[in-house]
């Protein structure tokens, strides 16, 4: 298949040839055209498949037929988890639709916000941001979505990851009911499809691989050293095989930051990307790694999503990923679009089992090398794969209780109250009953304001006896 194949317009196939595409990927082929028939769309799709592109292109298809967005409306809303994510996403907008009269706007945290809201006043036809700084611009009245056909939710997964998923409801109540809904996450858990519900309308489901799966163009090595030897053998290693372009992650915002500087003493042109990083500084180290300024990137998993570098070839794991799911969206900055790449794991003995929870992720036993020079003190464990986990079925809902027969006074007896329940059980105890107070009327008063048949008599006959031999007294 060819995109040619897939209804495009001729300005946007001539984009896509400029960009050297000629077939699209499995997400592509199958993405676009869902899109472009207007159903809500849920799609599974891994880092580097191409989704980005699958959800851009028929989404610029698509608004290029209607009406112009009017002053602080928006026609299309991207929400992206991270600003470098964002950033990606408005870069594919503005590349393939630069031939097209529409206009963009992309919106995130760490910069002055009076700039996109200048933006915003004409009007955008697509906006990009990020839930919490779309926030921002909307409590200050700098935007709408009166206009609004189109909402797009990427990587879901990683959003509801950092914490996003009240902010994407508030934002969800703000936009109109009719419109068309696309989601794209790594994978469905019940919570992604708990927050579907809530957003999308008999979708189409697209997977075109199996969840947790890396490319096959990555080859994936583990290198077993000790903790204190880790940044002498990364730049043994960029030295050795005269590396241009390397992306290294650390499990902290702390440790990327030493991993950079030690490298810089070692003579390696090195910057750190994390969170709390400014938005000027993260740019200005992003920009210096795609033209090559800066040889080795250091970033942590958060901020790395959205970093899209062409022909990327080697990815290091200088701290193996808490969650193993962050390694195959770690090593997937490599090998994107059909190219090869290299994913490197340092690994300590105090690491294997980390290692191991990777390698029953991936159902795949990684090759294990030793530097020479580098050997450990220990020896990593060997992993053991177990057989994956069937997914549980979902439990069938229980009958209702009241709909028993006899259930009722079942009932009855449970909500018997405390104090009844302790005056039922005394006589069993061995305990007789106080004075005046038989079972089933303990709390009953005693005397002529009782109810009780059995308490009236005696107090007659005490109150007549009383009268006598008051009368008896007085004479």
């Amino acid at each position: 298949m060819q995109f040619s194949d897939l209804k495009l317009q001729p300005k946007l196939l001539q984009a896509i040839e400029r960009q050297g595409y000629q077939h699209p990927s499995p997400i592509q082929a199958q993405g676009i055209p869902a899109v472009l028939s207007g159903h809500d769309v849920m799609a599974a799709a891994q880092t580097g498949t191409g989704k980005t592109a699958g959800f851009t292109l028929p989404m610029l298809e698509i608004l290029s037929k209607g009406q112009r967005a009017r002053g602080n409306n928006v026609r299309a809303l991207v929400l992206a988890p991270t600003r470098e994510l964002a950033a990606q996403v408005g870069a594919s907008v503005a590349t393939y639709g630069k031939e097209l009269a529409l206009s963009y706007c992309v919106a995130f945290g760490g910069v002055k916000i009076n700039p996109q809201m200048m933006q915003l006043r004409r009007g955008a036809d697509i906006l990009v941001a990020t839930p919490g700084r779309l926030m921002d611009l909307y409590q200050q009245n700098a935007i709408k979505f009166e206009q609004l056909e189109m909402l797009v939710l990427d990587e879901a997964d990683r959003m509801l990851d950092m914490g996003f998923i009240h902010d994407i409801r508030r934002i969800i109540k703000l936009l109109p009911p009719k419109r068309q809904n696309l989601l794209y996450s790594a994978t469905f858990s019940d919570e992604i499809r708990d927050l579907a519900k809530t957003i999308v309308h008999q979708p189409l489901e697209i997977s075109v691989v199996p969840a947790n799966t890396t490319a096959k163009t990555i080859e994936q090595w583990v290198y077993p050293v000790d903790k204190s030897r880790k940044t002498a053998l990364l730049s043994h290693l960029i030295k050795e095989n005269d590396w241009q372009q390397v992306l290294v992650f650390s499990r902290t915002k702390h440790g990327a930051n030493r991993i950079a500087t030690n490298l810089e003493k070692r003579g390696i042109q090195s910057a750190a990307i994390h969170g709390n990083k400014s938005q000027g500084a993260r740019t200005k180290a992003l920009a210096g790694f795609k033209d090559g300024s800066i040889k080795v990137l250091v970033a942590t998993d958060i901020a790395a999503r959205g970093i899209d570098i062409d022909q990327l070839p080697c990815v290091i794991n200088f701290d193996l990923p808490n969650v193993a799911e962050d390694y195959v969206h770690r090593i997937g900055r490599t090998g994107r679009a059909g190219a090869s790449g290299l994913a490197i794991s340092f690994v300590t003995a105090d690491e294997a089992k980390d290692l191991n929870g990777i390698e029953n992720l991936i159902q795949e036993l990684l090759p294990r090398q030793t530097i020479t020079g580098f050997e450990p003190t220990n020896e990593v464990a060997p992993s053991t794969l177990r057989a994956p986990k069937k997914p549980k079925k979902p439990k069938k809902p229980k009958a209702a209780k009241a709909d028993k027969p006899g259930n009722t006074a079942k009932q009855a007896v449970k909500k018997k109250p405390s104090h009844a329940k302790k005056a039922a059980s005394a006589p069993q105890q061995g305990k007789a009953p106080q004075r005046g107070k038989e079972q089933g009327v303990a709390n009953k008063p005693r005397g002529r304001d009782s109810d009780s048949p059995q308490a009236k008599g005696p107090a007659r006959r005490n109150n007549r006896w009383r009268t006598r031999r008051a009368k008896t007294g007085s004479s």
